[in-house]
């Protein structure tokens, strides 16, 4: 079992930046492949970014969508057992809760399904005004 919270949301001027942090439990963190996902009112659940752990790679191999492709950047800490996703450039349209999400990974394939993740947190909220 993976125990997932997000912090850092909050609210802020369209061009702003914030940075988002979730905190997994767990001993065998680096093993699990992440993402982060957000829902606006009244839309479906969306990717935005997705890491997993690469011996090969520095920083482990990650993935966008494409709304947020160049503006937003998604890390991990192993040590601290924590995912992070910073966010510039902020729109408008970026307000919405955002999800951190957990996996065991499998191979060397970036997540981007919300149905191929088995954990989740609670959400933050971030709202971006115009």
């Amino acid at each position: 079992q993976v125990q997932l919270v997000e912090s850092g949301g909050g609210l802020v001027q369209a061009g702003g930046s914030l940075r988002l942090s979730c905190a997994a439990s767990g001993r065998t963190f680096s093993s699990y492949a992440l993402g982060w996902f957000r829902q606006a009112p009244g839309k479906q659940r969306e990717f935005v970014a997705a890491i997993i752990t690469s011996g090969g790679t520095s920083g482990g191999i990650t993935d966008y969508g494409d709304s947020v492709k160049g503006r937003f950047t998604i890390s991990r800490d192993n040590a601290k057992n924590r995912v992070y996703l910073y966010m510039n450039s902020l729109k408008p349209e970026d307000t919405a809760v955002y999800y951190c999400a957990a996996v065991r990974q499998v191979g060397y394939s970036v997540y981007t399904k919300q149905n191929e993740y088995d954990f989740w947190g609670q959400g933050t909220q971030v709202t971006v005004s115009s």
